[in-house]
């Protein structure tokens, strides 16, 4: 994850949830109190995030000591130490809430990630994420699918061009739509298109675009497709994909399989923050 970017997004979050400051925290313990504070997993799963406990508290007090425990990407069980940290007890109180809600939730996403690529068992077809994440919250998301052994897609509109079915519509053709976007952009932006038959991949192979997506298609049809694909072209699977029908599309030879569920629909992993003590 970019630091800086880091840093900036946690100010934010801080703002929002402190404001001008924090009543009660600082009321109950104004001389600097100082205490020990554990992070727990309470239940199994994949951990992402650590970095935000490290970044969170040092923002609010440089005074906080941090010991990570766990590392991003390990499998983390019920009762497990993840974090320690210990300094003046009203920052790290002020800070808990909003650490835990990022933690919680990128862990969620890496515990789907790593569950989906499971499912999947595949050697050659990799599982990837979708831009259906939580605005605000890109980056940290697309940082937890990784973390659960997933690959990420375009991160946004600006570093990639995929030609979609209205795009197509609009254009007349896949191949309009190609000729235009080639006609203005240079030759380090790839180019995907959307399909959804078989006349429809054969253009896109004729078009000479860099990824061909395979819409809404069954196991079967995707198994099909592929095989129109020369290999230069990087085929993809997404829409109407779930953890319950995934297993079907691991022999199919599609390279990619995105999935927007893995950021849309992922239940964050239950992690507690405890106090053990102050003085």
């Amino acid at each position: 994850m970019n630091t800086m970017k880091l840093q900036q997004m946690l100010q934010q979050f801080f703002l929002e949830d402190i404001g001008d400051r924090d009543v009660t925290s600082e009321t109950i313990f104004p001389n600097k109190k100082r205490a020990t504070g554990e992070f727990l997993a309470k239940e199994e799963g994949v951990l992402a995030g650590t970095d935000i406990i490290a970044t969170g508290y040092h923002l609010l007090d440089r005074e906080i000591e941090i010991t990570l425990h766990k590392k991003d990407g390990e499998q983390v069980k019920k009762g497990e130490l993840i974090a320690t940290v210990s300094g003046p007890i009203a920052p790290l109180l002020t800070g808990e809430r909003v650490i835990l809600n990022l933690l919680q939730r990128m862990s969620g996403i890496a515990t789907l990630t790593h569950r989906a690529v499971t499912t999947l068992n595949s050697a050659h077809t990799r599982i990837c994420d979708t831009r259906k994440t939580t605005p605000g919250l890109r980056m940290l998301e697309k940082y937890a699918v990784t973390c659960g052994g997933g690959y990420n897609h375009r991160f946004g509109l600006y570093d990639g061009v995929m030609i979609k079915d209205n795009h197509i519509a609009f254009c007349g053709s896949i191949t309009k739509a190609v000729e235009a976007v080639r006609g203005k952009l240079g030759h380090m932006i790839k180019i995907e298109v959307e399909t959804e038959t078989k006349e429809q991949v054969l253009e896109a192979v004729e078009a000479g675009v860099d990824v061909i997506m395979f819409d809404n298609r069954t196991p079967e049809e995707v198994c099909e497709f592929v095989q129109l694909v020369p290999k230069q072209i990087i085929t993809e699977a997404s829409g109407g994909i779930t953890l319950e029908n995934l297993a079907q599309y691991g022999n199919t030879g599609v390279d990619y399989i995105s999935l927007g569920i893995l950021t849309h629909s992922a239940k964050a992993l239950d992690i507690s923050f405890n106090i053990e003590g102050w003085k």
